[in-house]
């Protein structure tokens, strides 16, 4: 481990230094570089996309949460720290997760891969709604989401500079900060980051939640060094560790409905992470080559888990699992600009992802203590290597932007429960996209996107074996074809300095959605088998909208999403859809002096549930409104510190206990949301 920093030693650490400036995060809404792949207006994106800028309450909780009541985005959670982003209704096998523009690859039931980062470190998130193939290969049928971290930033003379953030919590007893060290200079540029949290179980309306409290650190470091006036080299390295990590809604009771197989004397068994890590190393090139721009990256990134099953009955873990996956890849893309108004990108992706888990099983009943070694697949890896170009075009006050890549996804292992051969799988698939938006006027911005997307099966769909907490024993399928999106989006955009606004309606079908089915038969352990197949057509479609208006000192804004899933195969809605919601918010921001907002947050009641995929196991969830508001002071520059913000948040105000639909757990037992948070935070820059 590179390092452990527990929050009381991170706030002595960052006493000298805080959070962005207001003015650059108003700058954050306007460009995305995800959507195209380079910096780009987003008015100038044909396809709906968001920027999403942490603000220093959003520190103590995962950067998953960012998402929630963000119109088309949703949050999939199995406990405090596992908060995994749905776009459009799609989960995270259907969503490609990027830090820094780097693809983060794993294979775990429970938690999230979007909570493996700190939001302290976090610069924001770019959203691409909708299939991102094209650019992201395997998995962005859903969209894109990119974590990007604080940037190294050359500057005309030597600079230094930096931030901090500080913050406690009320109904977790939480505490959490962050610090960066900014250095600038003509040819060389350095950030260094730290960062942590520690929470404990969180309270509800109806008492506390047991097994949600965990502690994480974090560790950056970025480097990039100007060459000549045409080349630049950079260096981005990473550390994230969390710390007790448990996921109460994987808990299931032996012997009772929904047991999940698991033996009568264990009783209730719960999956937990007793430690976990993200490492990266990625380094870089961006050079001016003829008439055009090459930028290439390779890296190295890797995920640890330590995943254990707590027996209840037994006070110690039944199950031992210790996983390590490993992901090597190289990106390449050239442009090229073509007159003013044209620039082609040709570009190419490969990277290989491996991974080895090793498992210890108790289940010599009635003692459990025999520590026999089960692994679900040995020796796994899947590569993808993929070629692709788009072309962004300009015609008067039309911009079009069209892309096409081939992708080969190749799955292997070494053994599958006792099958050493019939295991590897190769796909050759291709996607595109085509977009046009029209500049009427600057308050309307017409546009279509049309496109295609596809998913190759991740490990635990092509090689394990093993009981699920659905009630079925799932049995992997090395021979899966990758499913396959196509859609169409329709929407209209506009801003100036009256008005701002999206909004966006889509239709998409998948075909050969991967999924189980029942088989009619038994597992050795009695469980009914679910063999991962293909399945028919999922059709997901809805609409979604924003919009933010100054009123004098005021902002209002609003947002809101409606959507529909069907399964075609089992003739029934789509399982776990988050239902329709509205966001009402206003407020007076201030970039100096006392600044508030109060928000409102309606979901409607979710009476949408797939019974036959889900074996009843998805029910019906009441609506529910909830309220937050914020207020504080900024103070502009005090004492040695550019800036400065004192702030208090307070979520869920009237104490509301609800839970959302897309929380995990058995049908009928998902843990209560958070009540009642306060949240104090201190934030400055220097």
């Amino acid at each position: 481990m590179l390092f452990r920093l527990r929050p009381v030693a991170l706030a002595i650490l960052c006493l000298p230094a805080t959070a962005a400036l207001a003015e650059s995060e108003v700058q954050l809404g306007t460009v995305n570089v995800t959507a195209r792949g380079t910096q780009a207006d987003t008015l100038d994106t044909p396809q709906a996309v968001a920027v999403i800028a942490p603000e220093a309450a959003d520190a103590g909780a995962p950067a998953g949460a960012l998402f929630r009541g963000q119109p088309g985005l949703a949050v999939q959670t199995d406990g405090a720290w596992g908060q995994n982003p749905v776009i459009r209704g799609l989960k995270k096998e259907s969503v490609v997760v990027l830090v820094d523009g780097v693809r983060l690859n794993s294979a775990q039931p429970y938690g999230s891969i979007a909570s493996l980062l700190d939001v302290g470190l976090l610069e924001r998130a770019e959203v691409v709604k909708g299939p991102s193939s094209v650019l992201y290969g395997s998995g962005a049928l859903g969209g894109t989401v990119n974590f990007i971290t604080a940037s190294t930033r050359f500057t005309d003379t030597p600079t230094h500079g930096g931030q901090f953030s500080l913050g406690a919590s009320s109904a977790d007893s939480g505490v959490s900060g962050a610090a960066l060290y900014r250095f600038g200079s003509p040819d060389h540029a350095l950030v260094v980051g730290v960062a942590a949290k520690e929470v404990d179980d969180y309270e509800s309306p109806s008492g506390t939640v047991d097994r949600t409290g965990y502690s994480t650190d974090d560790l950056l470091l970025k480097y990039a060094f100007r060459v000549s006036s045409a080349t630049e080299l950079h260096l981005n390295l990473q550390r994230h560790s969390d710390h007790d990590v448990w996921y109460p809604g994987s808990a299931r009771t032996g012997g009772q409905a929904g047991g999940a197989g698991i033996p009568a004397l264990l009783g209730t068994v719960t999956i937990h992470s007793p430690e976990q890590h993200r490492e990266l190393i990625e380094g870089g090139i961006k050079t001016a080559l003829g008439s055009g721009t090459l930028m290439a990256e390779v890296y190295r990134q890797e995920v640890f888990r330590q995943i254990r099953a707590w027996s209840d009955n037994l006070q110690r873990n039944y199950v031992r699992n210790d996983v390590t996956f490993v992901t090597h890849g190289a990106r390449g893309r050239y442009l090229l600009p073509i007159g003013d108004d044209h620039v082609l990108t040709v570009g190419a992706e490969t990277w290989q992802m491996t991974g080895d888990p090793a498992r210890y099983m108790d289940n010599n009943a009635p003692l459990f203590n025999n520590n026999v070694r089960n692994d679900p697949f040995s020796d796994g890896e899947i590569t993808s290597t993929g070629l692709f170009v788009q072309d962004e075009m300009r015609f008067g006050a039309t911009q079009v932007v069209a892309g096409l890549r081939f992708d080969q996804v190749q799955g292997d292992a070494a053994q599958k429960g006792a099958a050493t051969t019939g295991l590897d799988k190769t796909d050759n698939t291709v996607s595109w996209t085509l977009g046009a938006i029209h500049a009427v006027s600057p308050l309307l911005n017409p546009y279509i996107n049309i496109g295609s997307a596809y998913r190759a099966a991740d490990m635990r769909e092509r090689f394990e074996d093993a009981a699920r907490g659905d009630g079925y024993y799932h049995v992997g399928n090395p021979q899966l074809d990758p499913e396959r999106s196509t859609s169409i989006e329709i929407g209209l955009k506009g801003r100036n300095a009256s008005l701002d606004y999206n909004l966006a309606l889509f239709h998409t079908r998948i075909d050969d959605y991967i999924a189980g089915r029942v088989t009619g038969t038994n597992a050795p352990n009695g469980l009914p088998i679910k063999l991962t197949e293909n399945l028919d057509q999922v059709v997901i479609y809805g609409a979604e909208g924003s919009l933010s208006v100054p009123m004098g000192r005021y902002v209002a804004d609003a947002g809101f999403t409606w959507l529909r899933g069907d399964n075609k195969q089992d003739d029934e809605p789509l399982a776990e859809m988050p239902p329709p919601e509205v966001r009402i918010g206003f407020g007076q921001p201030a970039e100096q002096g006392f600044y508030w907002r109060g928000q409102v947050r309606a979901v409607a009641r979710q009476d949408r549930v797939a019974t036959i995929f889900t074996n009843g196991g998805e029910n019906e969830t009441a609506g529910f409104v909830t309220a937050d508001a914020a207020f504080g002071w900024r103070f502009g520059k005090i004492g040695g510190l550019n800036s400065a913000d004192l702030g208090v948040k307070v979520s869920n105000l009237f104490d509301r206990e609800y839970h959302e639909h897309t929380t995990l757990g058995l049908s009928g037992q998902e843990i209560a949301a958070t009540g009642r948070n306060i949240t104090l935070t201190l934030s400055g820059s220097f």
